[in-house]
């Protein structure tokens, strides 16, 4: 009897062994399928991470590039619009007097029918006169046209800004300071001062 309780303690042992052995192969297998899933887990993870990081270089270099094209593009419309400028500003100074010396032409055209007259057999000092004031008329009229106008002050008080006194001479009777004669019309462009009217002025 003891020799049978002896047999069955030992092979109870041994089935916990072997139960005990099972349960630590089930228990390292279930480890090493926790660790297969954590390394599976961060492979993805880094393969994520890299393809994101490929995805987002590729979008910066796309964006560089774009950035760097209308770059471009801006310097060539900055270079063709100076190149345009340029040419305007050329024309504008090369045709500036285009309109004004077309004013001229009737100037021109007035002087040329007055020496005509001039010549005439039938011509006479009154009717050469009546050609020189309608050419001076015609002058005037053209200045005027482009904002030049006459300074002629006869009568009027002295005025430094736009009179150059020739001389002075002394007049009891009329203000002192004041333009006595004009000997010679000064003009204003646009207001500014062209050339000052020469007068005399008396002291």
């Amino acid at each position: 009897m003891t020799k049978k309780k002896t047999k069955e303690s030992k092979n109870q042992t041994k089935s916990t062994e072997v139960k005990d052995e099972a349960l630590e192969s089930q228990a390292e297998a279930t480890s090493t399928e926790e660790i297969n899933i954590e390394d599976a887990i961060l492979n993805a993870s880094k393969i994520d991470s890299s393809d994101d990081m490929q995805s987002q270089l590729e979008e910066a270099q796309k964006s560089a590039k774009d950035s760097h094209d209308k770059l471009l593009r801006a310097q060539a419309e900055m270079e063709n619009m100076k190149r345009r400028n340029a040419i305007d500003l050329a024309n504008a100074h090369k045709f500036a007097l285009d309109n004004f010396a077309k004013a001229l032409l009737e100037v021109k055209d007035s002087l040329t029918m007055g020496l005509k007259t001039a010549k005439e057999e039938n011509a006479t000092i009154d009717s050469i006169l009546e050609g020189l004031k309608m050419t001076d008329k015609v002058f005037l009229s053209t200045l005027k046209k482009f904002d030049i106008e006459p300074i002629d002050p006869t009568g009027e008080n002295f005025n430094p800004e736009f009179h150059e006194a020739v001389t002075m001479i002394p007049m009891p009777d009329k203000k002192s300071n004041s333009v006595l004669e004009v000997v010679q019309v000064g003009f204003t462009l646009n207001g500014r001062l062209m050339r000052p009217a020469m007068v005399v002025v008396a002291q």
